[in-house]
């Protein structure tokens, strides 16, 4: 893709030129490391470190031109666009350079602490069954159509997510379901996009390293939705206490669902099992593979979003009802009579709506085993919060490594153990080796015991010093309770 550089600049404002852009680019980067001849570099501002710094690494390894918001009075050999906001202009470029993809599909963004993945992945595999050509942008994996990609961050950069949206489109999706990160957000990488529709879940303590108040990580949510227009839909969670907040000054159209209030959508749990969940929606019953309260919330926020994209209700739950659990969202394995569970819980409120579902659902005489950790380098607030929440809900608790990252996993665990009371304690394991700790925790179950392994999910990697190794939650449990190929199944 070639295109002219003085016409992709025409959706840029309040910008300064220095030299000819009268030129032909054949890319965009923001790493200069990834620069080639004949590209135009933009120099990022970013939290670990400044584009500015590698305008000239770029320029040697071929940037044609640069945007940057500042020059410390150097001079450059090619032209420079001097804009006040790089990552804005990064959004307003790309958008431009691959011509819109987003007003090309309908594309639906779900935001909130937990079920993101699950809402945005149940959308795509419903209308997949539709038989429509669906895109797939989340935690897990990106997707067009059937095709598997992989993926770093919940929403990848302007660049990366205007570049997947053209291959989309290209690709004939009429739809992308995406999740959309607070982080996102603030930081402009969904800047310029426009979205068909909004879907929140709820909002809970998370990522308070980054945004430092919760009145910050409620004002992204809320910037997504302010910035719907008017043809879009927002849903939100009447249930949630910030489930109308978020959506108070969108100019999209507001519907609600619920399980306990009046909402435009609801719902009710009939039947509850470790093997799925009986629903009543719009008084008509379905049986869903998935499992808990939490899921009923996102079942319905997914029917919700189907019905405003025109679908039918007898139709939506025909297929809703066949559709399998994302894989690391309570994630069920059994064996010898004992249910082992992974979960990606790595917030309070989620580790709490799992071990909540797991106490429901369990009988007399039935344990819960469950093994924690938490992130390194991530918010340290939450950390003995959410051993209380596991010691409070659990027969037996291990503390162990999650994804250490940079901190030692010994300090993280001790700051988890230090939230626990005397009693709490004397139920409670400190196993650093994540391995070690589920191996602990399998043998310690007998029949009818539950194992919950959480924090994970999904992963299969474990974060040491910046090394990630192959570690799988899953794969570790099958291998302890000698389940054989079942993971492979």
């Amino acid at each position: 893709m070639i295109k002219n550089l003085n016409a992709i600049l025409s959706s840029l404002k309040n910008f300064e030129i220095i030299g000819n852009v009268d030129i032909l680019i054949k890319g965009i980067q923001f790493d200069s490391r990834k620069v080639e001849s004949g590209f135009l570099f933009i120099a990022l501002s970013g939290t670990d470190t400044d584009g500015h710094l590698f305008i000239n690494q770029a320029i040697e390894n071929g940037a044609t031109a640069v945007v940057c918001s500042r020059t410390h009075n150097q001079t450059y050999k090619v032209p420079i666009i001097k804009v006040d906001d790089t990552s804005k202009a990064l959004a307003e470029i790309v958008t431009e350079f691959y011509e819109n993809p987003s007003q090309k599909l309908k594309l639906v963004g779900i935001t909130g602490t937990n079920g993101k993945t699950t809402v945005a992945t149940l959308l795509y595999l419903l209308f997949r069954r539709f038989g429509y050509h669906v895109g797939l942008i989340s935690t897990v994996k990106n997707y067009i159509n059937d095709t598997e990609l992989e993926t770093t961050h919940t929403t990848p950069d302007a660049l990366t997510i205007n570049r997947l949206l053209n291959k989309m489109v290209e690709a004939g999706c009429q739809y992308c379901f995406a999740e959309v990160s607070s982080h996102s957000v603030v930081q402009n990488r969904i800047y310029g996009l426009e979205f068909a529709g909004g879907i929140f879940t709820n909002l809970t303590h998370d990522h308070l390293d980054y945004h430092k108040t919760f009145a910050e990580y409620i004002k992204a949510k809320k910037m997504f939705f302010d910035n719907l227009p008017a043809s879009a839909f927002a849903i939100t969670n009447n249930d949630d206490k910030n489930g109308l907040v978020v959506l108070q000054n969108t100019k999209a159209k507001k519907n609600t669902y619920a399980l306990r209030s009046i909402a435009d959508f609801n719902a009710k749990i009939i039947e509850s099992h470790f093997d799925g969940t009986l629903l009543s929606i719009e008084n008509r019953e379905m049986w869903s593979n998935l499992v808990g309260k939490f899921n009923a919330y996102n079942l319905l926020a997914v029917f919700a979003g189907a019905k405003l994209l025109g679908k039918e209700t007898d139709e939506i739950l025909t297929e809703l009802s066949s559709l399998q659990a994302v894989h690391g969202r309570f994630d069920t394995i059994k064996s010898a009579g004992i249910t082992a569970i992974v979960d990606y819980a790595h917030t309070p409120d989620a580790l709490l709506n799992v071990l909540k579902t797991i106490n429901e659902i369990r009988i007399e005489g039935q344990n819960v085993i469950t093994v924690a950790g938490a992130g390194g380098n991530r918010d340290k607030t939450k950390r003995p919060l959410m051993a209380q929440i596991a010691a409070d809900n659990s027969n037996k608790l291990i503390l162990t490594s999650d994804n250490p990252r940079n901190e030692a996993p010994e300090t993280i665990i001790e700051e988890m153990f230090a939230g626990l009371d005397i009693l709490q304690r004397k139920k409670t394991l400190k196993i650093t080796d994540r391995r070690e700790a589920i191996r602990t925790a399998c043998m310690l179950a007998v029949s009818g015991d539950i194992i919950l392994v959480t924090g994970k999910g999904h992963e299969t990697y474990q974060e040491i010093n910046g090394i990630k190794t192959h570690f799988d939650d899953k794969e570790e449990i099958i291998n302890q309770l000698g389940i054989g190929n079942f993971y492979n199944s």
